[in-house]
C-alpha cells in the first residue's frame, strides 16, 4: 500500500475520484489551489483508492496523506 501526499499546502478545489475507484499511475486524484494556482495532484502508484476523506473546500498541508492506494 502506497501513501500519496500532498505536494504542498493548499486548498482542495476538485476531488476527481472516490474510495473504490481504480487509479493507474498519472491519473488526476485532486486538485490543489495555492497562491491562486490550480495544482493537479497524480497518482504516483496504479491501484484501488482507500481512505480518501477530503472533499473540495477542505484545506491541507504539504506531506498530509490524501489517501492510500493498494
Amino acid at each position: 500500500m502506497a501513501k500519496l501526499l500532498a505536494p504542498m499546502e493548499g486548498k482542495v478545489v476538485e476531488v476527481s475520484v472516490k474510495d473504490g475507484d481504480t487509479v493507474e499511475v498519472d491519473d488526476v486524484v485532486l486538485v490543489l489551489e495555492a497562491m491562486k494556482m490550480e495544482t493537479p495532484v497524480f497518482a504516483t502508484d496504479a491501484g484501488t483508492i482507500k481512505n480518501l476523506k477530503l472533499s473540495a473546500g477542505d484545506t491541507i498541508n504539504e506531506e498530509d496523506v490524501i489517501c492510500d492506494v493498494e
